[in-house]
C-alpha cells in the first residue's frame, strides 16, 4: 500500500477506472456479439456507435475499432 498521499488516490483513480473499463469493454463485446450473430440494423448501428464511443475514449484502439466495424460492414452486405 502506499505511503504518500497523491500516490493513495492515484491508486483509488486506476482501480476505479479498472471497474469502469471492464463494464465498458465487456458491454461493447456483447453487442458486438449480438449484432455479428443475425443482429438486425439497430443492432449494428448501436455497436457501431460503441465502437466508435471505445475507440475515441481509448478504450480499444482505433484501428481494432476499423477493423471490426469493417467486419460488420461485410457481412451486413452479405446477409
Amino acid at each position: 500500500m502506499p505511503n504518500i498521499q497523491s500516490a493513495k488516490k492515484d491508486l483509488r483513480k486506476s482501480r476505479a477506472a479498472a471497474v469502469r473499463n471492464r463494464a465498458q469493454r465487456s458491454a461493447l463485446r456483447t453487442a458486438v456479439k449480438k449484432a455479428k450473430n443475425g443482429g438486425n440494423a439497430d443492432e449494428r448501428l448501436s455497436a457501431v456507435s460503441l465502437l466508435d464511443r471505445a475507440a475515441r475514449k481509448g478504450l480499444i484502439h482505433r484501428n481494432t475499432a476499423a477493423r471490426q466495424k469493417s467486419k460488420l460492414a461485410r457481412k451486413a452486405a452479405t446477409a
